[in-house]
Order: C-alpha cells, then structure tokens, then sequence
C-alpha cells in the first residue's frame, strides 16, 4: 500500500472516456502507478447530462486505477471542459505599502485584478497570473523583494458556469471521492504535452476531444488566452453514421481502423465493409468516402481555432507553432491539415515529464489525465470542493426551521 501524502489522481471527465490516472510524488519526480479507463455515457459536448451515467462511469475508472496501483483513491484533481468556459484577461493595480514588494502586495495586487463584474451564474475556475510591473518595468514573473512604488498585475481569468462545475463536483462526490481542484483541461494538456522552451517562445496548445476542441495560448511561461469549441472527435463519428448509413457505434470503429483525414492519401483501390442497420446486408464501399467526409470537417475544426487565435490577436505570439494532443489527433493526416490552416510547424504531443508506466500512457488521449497529475504535485491546494457536506448542513438547517415552526 502506498501513503495517501505521496499520491495523486487526476480525473479527466470526458466526453468519450472517464480516465483516473494516478501518480506517486518522491523526491519531486512524478511515477505513474496506475491507470483507469471507462467509456463515458452521462456526458454530451463535455458536461454532465445524467448524474448516474457519470457516477458509475467514474467509479468503474478508479476501481481499475486502484487496482492497478494498489492503493485506495479518495481525493482527485478534476479536469472541466465545455463550451460554457470563457477566458479574459484583466489588470490591476497598487501602491505598494513598505520599502519592498511582500507577498501582501502580490494578493493586493491580484485581488484588485480580479475584482470584475462575473454575472451570478458564472464561477471562476482559475487566475492565472501572466506578469506583474513594478514602476513601469514589465515582464516580471515574481516581484517579492524587489523595490518599487506601484505594483501592476496582468492576470488570466477562467470563468465556467456554476451549475456544470457543481455538476463535476457532485458527480465526484457521489462516487466517494473529495475533489482537491477543478482544473482546465488545456492548461492541465500543456502542463503534460509542452516543453518549457515552447511555453518560453509562444505555442497554441489544441486538445481535440470528443466533445470538444480546446484552445490554450501560452506565451512567455504563462497562458495569454483559452477558448473551448463546441466540435470534437463525435461530430467527425457522426458525420460518418450519416455518410455512410451505419451505427453510432460501427463508425467509430471505422473512424479508428480506416479514418484518414486526407482523400488524396488513400488508394483508389482500397475499400471497407459497412454493416447494414436494420438487419440489412454489409456493404463493400471505396475507403476514399471517409478521407472526403473526414477532411472538410477536421479543416472547418480548425478554420473555427484560428479564427479564435486572429480575433483575440494572439497570430503573432504563437511564434514555434501548434501542438496538437486528445484522441482525435491520432487520426490519419491531422496534422498535415493543420499545418494547411495555420501555415506553421504542428506537432502531435504526447505525456512527458513522468516516469513509471510510461509505456501505458504514451498516447495524446491520456495528456488531460497525466497533466492534472502534474498540475496536482505543482499546486497543492489549501482547500477542497465538497458538496455533500454543504447539503447535509442545509438539510439538517431545514428540518430544525420546520421543527420550530411546528412547536410555534
């Protein structure tokens, strides 16, 4: 058994998959002892549509982690995605108190950043601090100690709706298992996939996923920009059981043994066997049908990011390209189309940084899950999210209001 202080579990709740991976912290590296998968079926475009779907989901994921690390799993760090998450950066400032900047200044400073109008129904997941200024001198990553008169802060703020993150959090709960954070799943993606010369330089980081495609910009060590597309790897899978006529389930086995993104690639000669629905026959159809449902779709994918990257003026900060990671980028010719659509060198990044089963999570889909693993050892949390406890007290608050009223 392992001690609970040396482990932790990130829980990447996708659409497609619930992944737990668990790693072991010692001496600062980060081992990979165990690994969970579960197909996901209470999800649709990365939030939560039936409670009991995730629940059993999540629980069947950490019992296979448990078991393949040998220890019990009772906290995790969460990853949220979703077309309700919005990004905006914001500014702050303050007159610093003493002869130097102290860690007093810094919260000021970021407290002042982040006192912006957030409607009701939004809740912020993350700020992300991008660089502070000291008397006009900018591009200063930790300013405690250094002299100055004002303090200038420039921040990133992730806002999500309430509901879908309470939705995570209670889904987490119900299977037994406090959630230490709740993380963005591209800033948990880079934290795995990225190098620091690519985070130093300026690089957009796109996770396609099942549900949705997931754009973070990092530029300077920090991340300048997040924005999350509605389309991913199931609107491909769609597009082909209705291209093709055959079931959900068929065409996704068809888009990962015969799925080629490029048309041209494919030899004429080549064909694949489709089963019928409704008891009809099998048929023998041309491969070159998937390559042209497949690439007009992954392009409008990406056309869609870069549209993103041009109308937040991020073209000229991603300077050594794009990287690509999440299971849709294991298809055929995905990165030759990006490079296409972004004219810039594209990569296909997989987990680094880690050691322990290496071999078992070298893959793109697992970069969410590992990289909440290394968002977790860099970013212990004072604090966690439990629900349940917050509607055990209000029940038991309701049922001593109603006692009152009754003895009045």
């Amino acid at each position: 058994m392992h001690r609970n202080e040396e482990i932790i579990v990130g829980l990447d709740i996708g659409t497609t998959k619930i992944c737990a991976v668990v790693g072991e912290v010692s001496r600062g590296d980060i081992h990979i002892i165990g690994i969970g998968t579960h197909p996901s079926i209470g999800l649709r475009k990365g939030v939560v549509v039936n409670i009991e779907s995730t629940v059993d989901s999540i629980k069947k994921a950490v019992e296979e982690a448990e078991l393949m690390a040998g220890c019990e799993i009772s906290s995790v760090f969460a990853g949220i995605a979703g077309g309700h998450i919005t990004g905006f950066n914001s500014h702050g400032i303050v007159a610093i108190k003493g002869t130097e900047i102290t860690q007093h200044d810094v919260d000021r400073v970021i407290d002042a950043a982040r006192a912006v109008a957030i409607p009701m129904d939004r809740e912020v997941i993350h700020v992300l601090p991008q660089e502070f200024i000291v008397d006009d001198q900018a591009g200063i990553h930790n300013p405690i100690g250094m002299a100055g008169v004002r303090l200038e802060a420039k921040i990133h703020i992730v806002t999500g709706a309430v509901t879908s993150a309470h939705n995570i959090v209670k889904c987490a709960n119900r299977s037994g298992l406090d959630v230490c954070d709740i993380v963005l799943e591209s800033l948990a993606s880079g934290e795995s996939v990225l190098t620091d010369e690519e985070k130093e330089l300026g690089t957009a980081l796109i996770d396609l996923g099942g549900g949705t495609t997931d754009l973070a910009i990092f530029t300077g060590k920090n991340i300048k920009h997040t924005f999350v597309l509605a389309l991913g790897g199931n609107n491909l899978t769609n597009d082909i059981a209705i291209g093709l006529r055959a079931p959900l389930a068929e065409a996704e086995k068809i888009k990962t043994k015969y799925g080629t993104c490029i048309a041209l690639n494919i030899n004429p000669d080549d064909t694949i066997e489709v089963p019928g629905m409704g008891g009809h026959k099998p048929r023998k159809l041309p491969r070159q049908i998937l390559g042209e449902i497949l690439e007009p779709r992954m392009e409008e994918m990406f056309m869609l990011v870069h549209r993103e990257i041009f109308r937040a003026g991020m073209e000229s900060l991603i300077n050594s390209g794009v990287v690509l990671t999440g299971g849709t980028s294991l298809l055929n010719g995905v990165a030759d189309i990006a490079e296409s659509v972004f004219n810039l060198p594209v990569r296909v990044g997989k987990p680094r940084g880690i050691s322990g089963l290496v071999d078992v999570v070298n893959n793109p889909m697992y970069a969410t899950g590992v990289g909440l693993v290394l968002y977790g050892a860099r970013n212990q949390p004072s604090h966690k999210f439990r629900i349940r406890d917050a509607n055990i007290f209000n029940r038991v608050m309701g049922r001593m209001k109603q006692w009152f009223k009754d003895v009045i």
